[in-house]
């Protein structure tokens, strides 16, 4: 193993790491007698810069070694394509994440906190470029153990110290569930190596162990995309954690899940260029790949429908925002894995063989497909819980009603409301409804039959129920009338922040090839 690479293809994870010791020893060395507001404004920028290093050196990296690199053969850790985009996208995320924190109060710990979302970002990067079973499950720790820490870090609160109990209850069981599902694929393989893996299990075929794995590891990941029967956790942990830490728990950790999801649906289950020689080898391979994974998006199919019904409708029943988010979050998981089941679908691809060219680019444009969902809707996510802070703060509460006059309080605050909430809801020309059109436009172009096309309409359809609850925050910021008419100020740079993501969301609406050729040059040499 070349050691010199793996520390260059681990720098930005690195910075992230020494950016959070230089938080700590700024904080606690130098500015332990500085006012609060001061302590949590040097730390918040501090980390902003650290992300900030380290996507310089995510972007050195990718520009000096091209797309799709690999520093040997017993590959650890990948770089760009999808991968290096959803690493971007956490740095992204997590920097206004930083941003947004600067106007918080509840804790004194701050460079603390700070330190714990540059770990869990660093978790993050690990996990969206593993490509071994150990690194994988080093990173989902490390990010999980951050986001537990971060959920319970207002102390004052009963609340949050709830919602970190149960995060961290159902965390241990997933972990669990995950790490069974890796020592079986082990068992069965020899080898952790997610290539080495995909090798073993389409040379000797199946075995009911194998879908036994599949299954857990489904369970154990489901937990992290909240995606149900999984989701228990999110509704809690969504009210009652910090509103920092929420927002990153809705963004990044999904991207960073959802990247590992495409690695190892897209990544085992596709065809490896140059790996099988001759149009025999060809469709043998395809059969046995298709035979595994048709049995397995059925399960993904389920929880996915399942997801997006359960999500939607009960999310019709809040009266906390908090908790609507958290139950639109578990629909928008549903949606997504939607795109992720539809992935290395063969079956035609296999009658036709000169149709295989077709199909395997399909596969690309549904990993871009999911890339971008998650990736708008963890960067519309975390300015929706931005406004809910502001709100929040001015109110002491979060529920429906604390809305109630937003225009006349604060009409800055209630426009970026409303471009937020109606680009969750898929209206055009929000960047929203570019998501779901791209994502459902990958299934049905993936696979086809009466299924997929059932799936897309049900999506479709609890879309529309979406738009009725986000209507009714909207409905309270623009026509109920105000109880209390006093203006809502937020802080300077959380208004700039918000109207950073809200402008970003119309613009990426109105010019959707922006972010999809931004992601495509993660692609190129």
């Amino acid at each position: 193993m070349n050691y010199s690479d793996l520390f260059r293809v681990t720098l930005p994870e690195t910075m992230l790491e020494v950016a959070a010791l230089v938080v700590l020893i700024v904080d606690l060395g130098f500015l332990r007698k500085a006012a609060l507001k001061v302590r949590v404004a040097v730390a918040a920028l501090l980390g902003v810069a650290g992300c900030g290093v380290a996507g310089a050196a995510l972007w050195a990296w990718q520009a000096s070694v091209g797309a799709g690199y690999s520093f040997d053969d017993t590959l650890l850790l990948a770089q760009g394509g999808y991968i290096s985009a959803a690493q971007a996208g956490i740095l992204v995320m997590t920097a206004l994440t930083l941003l947004l924190f600067i106007d918080s109060d509840f804790t004194k710990h701050v460079s603390e906190f700070v330190a714990v979302v540059l770990m869990a970002a660093s978790g993050g990067l690990l996990v969206a470029a593993a490509q071994d079973l150990l690194v994988i499950f080093i990173g989902l720790e490390l990010l999980s153990l951050s986001l537990y820490i971060m959920t319970a870090f207002a102390k004052t609160s009963g609340k949050s110290a709830e919602a970190a109990l149960k995060y961290y209850l159902f965390g241990g069981m997933s972990a669990a569930f995950l790490l069974f599902g890796f020592s079986y694929f082990y068992g069965l393989t020899g080898s952790t190596n997610l290539r080495s893996i995909q090798d073993a299990i389409v040379t000797q075929g199946t075995s009911p162990l194998l879908y036994v794995a599949w299954i857990l590891v489904v369970a154990g990941l489901g937990f992290k995309v909240a995606a149900v029967p999984f989701h228990l956790w999110a509704p809690d942990t969504y009210e009652g954690a910090p509103t920092p830490a929420a927002a990153f728990i809705a963004s990044v950790s999904k991207v960073a899940s959802f990247a590992l999801l495409l690695t190892l649906s897209a990544n085992w289950l596709t065809l490896e260029p140059g790996s099988i020689s001759g149009l025999v080898g060809l469709a043998s391979w395809l059969t046995a790949v298709d035979q595994i994974w048709t049995k397995l998006a059925i399960v993904l199919l389920l929880i996915a429908a399942i997801s997006m019904v359960v999500g939607n409708l009960a999310a019709l029943a809040q009266t906390s925002v908090r908790r609507l988010l958290a139950y639109s979050a578990i629909a928008h998981a549903g949606y997504m894995l939607l795109g992720v089941a539809a992935l290395p679908h063969y079956s035609t691809a296999i009658a036709e063989l000169h149709m295989i060219p077709r199909k395997l680019g399909s596969v690309g444009v549904s990993v871009d497909a999911v890339l971008y969902y998650v990736l708008t809707y963890g960067l519309t996510t975390i300015g929706a819980f931005g406004v809910v802070s502001v709100v929040e703060r001015a109110t002491g509460s979060d529920r429906l009603d604390s809305f109630l006059g937003l225009h006349k309080r604060s009409p800055l605050l209630a426009a970026v409301l409303s471009v937020l909430f109606l680009s969750l809801a898929g209206i055009p020309p929000l960047v929203g409804f570019w998501a779901k059109f791209n994502l459902f436009a990958a299934v049905l172009g993936v696979s086809a039959g009466p299924v997929p096309f059932a799936l897309v309409a049900l999506a479709i359809a609890m879309s529309a129920v979406s738009l009725y609850y986000y209507l009714q925050v909207l409905k309270r910021a623009y026509v109920m009338p105000a109880v209390d008419e006093t203006p809502i100020k937020a802080h300077p740079v959380t208004m700039a922040v918000l109207l950073a993501i809200a402008a970003a969301v119309v613009v990426l609406g109105c010019f959707p090839a922006l972010l999809q050729s931004w992601i495509e040059s993660f692609y190129a040499h």
